[in-house]
């Protein structure tokens, strides 16, 4: 139960986060150069849109089969996952978890204090959950960043739960 994050409070779903399924998750971002990047918010319609487009040409342009370059990029993209520094973005889950109208504040729940933090800037907080490819075993099961990247040398670390207050 230790490698499991709780979600409670002021919602109207509880719900229960493991970070050993965030590496398939395709919201994941890449730690050692997501606060170096200027992230702009994007439209995920416009974002999908463009993916779509983006694999209808290739298709045009080489046709349906399956030509070595996309065996060489998904070697790279599992070498990639074995060996990167990965976290995910802690809205979605707020969000899936609906808080109340009322509820103001996250608080995160790690094993030697509690943090409190305003809502607003709870939906900017970026999960860590592996660094070099291995799961946060020692310190985890999560690290806690904030959106501006301010912690991002010393994360809040050893996370237990998240409480909507």
């Amino acid at each position: 139960m230790e490698k499991i994050i709780l979600f409670s409070g002021k919602v109207k779903y509880p719900i229960t986060l493991d970070p050993g399924v965030w590496i398939f998750d395709d919201r994941r971002v890449d730690l050692t150069t997501y606060f170096n990047t200027e992230e702009e918010k994007k439209d995920e319609l416009e974002e999908y849109t463009k993916e779509i487009s983006k694999h209808w040409d290739r298709e045009i342009m080489e046709g349906a089969v399956f030509p070595p370059t996309l065996k060489t990029e998904k070697k790279f993209e599992k070498e990639k996952v074995l060996t990167g520094t990965f976290g995910i973005p802690f809205k979605p889950f707020l969000k899936n978890a609906e808080p109340d109208s009322q509820a103001s504040t996250v608080v995160i729940v790690c094993e030697e204090e509690e943090i409190s933090i305003p809502i607003e800037q709870a939906e900017e907080l970026v999960l860590g959950f592996s660094e070099n490819g291995k799961p946060l075993k020692e310190d985890g099961p999560a690290y806690i960043y904030y959106g501006d990247g301010s912690n991002k040398e010393n994360p809040i670390k050893k996370v237990k739960a998240f409480r909507v207050e």
